[in-house]
């Protein structure tokens, strides 16, 4: 019997973004907004998942988000959508708790899609053009979120700078 998860669009980039992680020695903590958990779920689906997977959180509601992303309530009252801004910020505070953990976690994810890691936050405005297909959605940003973690694992493994895209 094949098994539906992960999405089959998934697979691919997700066993080359686990494998760069194991032969790197890196490990990635995740925070999502749009995949909807699809990142972290698809990341605990490979094999030997615990050598680079420490933790995640689904930041998806605006009350989620001030429990445990540090939001405040003036950030929750002026929040106007997602934007570079906001999903800058969840990634640099879920980097900023890896490291009060004393954790040796060398990059923090967020989707819609940026990758926080020790020195910088790579960023990417993505849409993923599947309209108002809600599963869809989530996939796609998973995808492109994946997508993004491995052109930044690359690119940080052939000593190019962070953050320019």
């Amino acid at each position: 019997m094949s098994s539906a998860f992960p999405p089959s669009s998934l697979r691919p980039i997700l066993q080359e973004v686990a494998r760069l992680l194991v032969s790197r020695n890196e490990t990635i903590s995740v925070a999502e907004t749009a995949a909807g958990g699809i990142i972290s779920a698809s990341l605990l689906s490979v094999p030997g998942a615990s050598k680079f997977y420490r933790g995640g959180l689904t930041l998806y509601t605006l009350e989620s988000r001030i429990q445990f992303a540090g939001w405040t309530e003036e950030t929750r009252n002026n929040y106007s959508g997602p934007n570079k801004e906001v999903v800058s910020g969840l990634a640099r505070h879920g980097q900023e708790r890896v490291a009060k953990a004393g954790s040796e976690h060398r990059k923090v994810f967020a989707d819609r899609c940026e990758i926080a890691t020790q020195d910088a936050v790579v960023a990417e405005e993505q849409t993923t053009g599947m309209g108002g297909d809600r599963e869809q959605n989530m996939v796609e940003f998973a995808r492109l979120g994946l997508e993004l973690l491995r052109k930044t694992i690359v690119r940080n493994a052939d000593g190019l700078e962070e953050g320019k895209n």
